[in-house]
């Protein structure tokens, strides 16, 4: 895992597997960092180049000053990019990450070669606002201690909280490592999500990963994404939020059968 200085930040990344396989970049979740894909790493290391890296203000990537926007997170991916000399890669992105690949795919299509958003709506609405209203401030006065147990919950479904105690505690350290600041400035450009509307115009290949008791990207917003977007394909997983970490087999099987598929 390394730095590096991009034409927007310092980017906290890792570069694996094959350095003439195909690049494919999988981007965090609000809260998490490059570890959550480590899953991932593992299964598609062998026949491709595997890229991670922090989004701003989170794990080891810059922490600028808040709020942010969609467009300077999806510009950040592409600095990390032309950095590395990508000039097209398969984006993976879950929650945040899965907003990011969208904002790519309209505004930025020349440098991918598809797109797999999981877990992810493409617009906040007015009762989604409030809530996000009350998580800022209440990080705000009290730092993400108090909405650890709530992010544990949401992200993923009672038994695999149950019954996978050690892995659990390490995504909850996960969470309480990502700077204040930056978790912030990411609430901001999550306010300001507004892609619903353009996703007729994406054309790239796209992959909708969904997981059936996700309470924050409903399988219901997530099928109304995959109809906008022609000849997309659309995955439902038995999972919460974070599917790839609790649904790791699956989540790479059908990852890799869509890729295999292009």
């Amino acid at each position: 895992m390394k730095m590096i200085k991009t034409a927007s930040m310092e980017t906290h990344y890792s570069d694996e597997g094959r350095a003439d396989g195909p690049p494919i970049v999988f981007s965090n979740s609000l809260g998490a960092n490059i570890t959550m894909w480590q899953p991932q790493v593992d299964h598609f290391k062998a026949d491709f180049r595997v890229i991670r890296y922090d989004h701003r203000g989170h794990g080891k990537s810059e922490v600028t000053p808040g709020p942010y926007s969609f467009e300077q997170l999806c510009n950040d991916a592409v600095a990390l990019m032309d950095a590395l000399n990508i000039e097209r890669a398969h984006f993976v992105g879950l929650s945040m990450g899965g907003m990011t690949a969208l904002g790519l795919a309209l505004d930025h299509p020349d440098r991918l070669l598809s797109i797999c958003s999981a877990n992810c709506v493409a617009t906040i609405p007015a009762e989604g606002l409030k809530i996000w209203d009350e998580r800022i401030a209440a990080i705000t006065a009290g730092g993400l201690e108090p909405i650890l147990d709530g992010t544990l919950q949401r992200w993923f479904t009672e038994p695999t909280i149950k019954t996978r105690p050690e892995e659990m505690a390490a995504v909850r350290s996960m969470i309480a490592a990502t700077p204040v600041k930056g978790y912030l400035g990411c609430c901001g450009a999550l306010k300001q999500l507004n892609y619903l509307e353009r996703l007729g115009q994406i054309e790239l290949p796209t992959l909708f990963i969904s997981g059936m008791h996700d309470q924050g990207a409903p399988v219901a917003a997530m099928r109304e994404m995959q109809k906008r977007v022609a000849g997309s394909v659309y995955v439902e997983l038995d999972a919460a939020h974070v599917s790839n970490i609790e649904r790791p087999q699956e989540f790479n099987r059908a990852l890799g059968d869509f890729l295999s598929a292009i």
